[in-house]
């Protein structure tokens, strides 16, 4: 579907992505509340969504077509959405999938048109697997451990920005532990998103370099370009940054690292999930439960796509499934024990 109020910006991206035998276009739309609307009656994989339109911003609807969308990608296709803009972050944060800068109209040819149907591949197909109607309460919940608290492990992908900031505002300030943190994003975004979590935290939050001490109530984010890995070092554990692919093709993937804090903290680890679309973190958390470390996920009702923390839930490895700020709450108890 494509979302534009420009007729002539829906026409030229109509024409483009019907000369590409995979695509089909279902539903154009004017607006956002048309999109909305429409988004009753059909069902498709990707929405081209343009920001600024008369009659409310792409961005402010984007949360609600996200979920009206149920596992469906949001490509923000503005001229806003340049490389490195607040506009992108504030996107992707709110749960695009990617962005992508719009030419002037007069430069919609050529490599443009080239460009988005490789944009359109990579995004994929909608994640249709989070419409399943099970009910958290017929979940499996583990006990949590009663070994006092030594790393905290956060993931998150797609929606997972608001997440992760509904979970470090209620998390006191001292929990005697550090926080590693994988989110989905590209490498350009990384330092502004650690600046970001550093505001809604109140604590210390750094993109992490190759060998960097791992500090208590600081925040270690994994660069856009690598995962963050954790190793025992003489003087504490140092960060291991490992650039191999993995099982999700995600990289940094939720997988090695926390299948790295497993291995280092056992039981004294816990991961948080958050929301996400996919797989990326199942294995990571099978890991870190069998080394007697505990996962945390966050629950349907909160999540803007409950496709990471759903696969961890009902896989029967979570100790708690609960929105975000709860799920701190269980962190501070923790932390408690010691």
């Amino acid at each position: 579907m494509i979302v534009d109020d420009s007729t002539v910006a829906r026409a030229v991206l109509s024409r483009m992505i019907a000369a590409h035998g995979d695509f089909e276009i279902i539903a154009l739309a004017g607006s956002a509340r048309e999109a909305l609307d429409t988004l009753r009656q059909v069902r498709v994989d990707v929405i081209l969504l343009d920001v600024e339109m008369p009659g409310g911003s792409g961005l402010e609807a984007l949360p609600e077509i996200v979920r009206m969308g149920k596992g469906a990608r949001v490509l923000i296709v503005s001229s806003m959405a340049e490389d490195g803009a607040e506009t992108t972050l504030r996107a992707l944060a709110l749960g695009a999938a990617d962005t992508l800068p719009k030419p002037g109209i007069g430069n919609f040819a050529g490599r443009f048109s080239l460009v988005l149907a490789d944009r359109l591949r990579r995004i994929g197909r909608a994640d249709r697997e989070i419409e399943a109607d099970d009910a958290d309460g017929a979940l499996r919940l583990r006990d949590m451990p009663a070994e006092p608290l030594h790393c905290v492990a956060l993931a998150a992908s797609t929606g997972g920005l608001p997440a992760l900031f509904e979970f470090l505002k209620p998390l006191p300030r001292r929990i005697g532990a550090p926080l590693l943190v994988t989110q989905h994003l590209p490498p350009i975004f990384m330092s502004h998103f650690a600046r970001q979590l550093a505001a809604a935290s109140g604590r210390a939050a750094r993109v992490v370099d190759a060998g960097d001490l791992v500090e208590d109530d600081v925040i270690h984010v994994a660069p856009g370009e690598a995962h963050l890995c954790v190793e025992p070092s003489t003087g504490g554990v140092r960060v291991r940054l490992d650039t191999r692919r993995v099982a999700s093709g995600c990289r940094p993937s939720a997988d090695p690292m926390l299948a790295s804090v497993a291995d280092v903290y056992g039981s004294g680890a816990v991961g948080v999930m958050l929301s996400g679309m996919g797989r990326d973190g199942l294995i990571g958390s099978r890991r870190l439960v069998d080394r007697g470390g505990a996962m945390l996920a966050q629950d349907r009702q909160s999540a803007a796509l409950w496709g990471m923390p759903r696969v961890v839930a009902e896989a029967g490895l979570a100790s708690a499934v609960l929105p975000p700020a709860e799920l701190a709450r269980r962190i501070a108890e923790r932390a408690s024990w010691r």
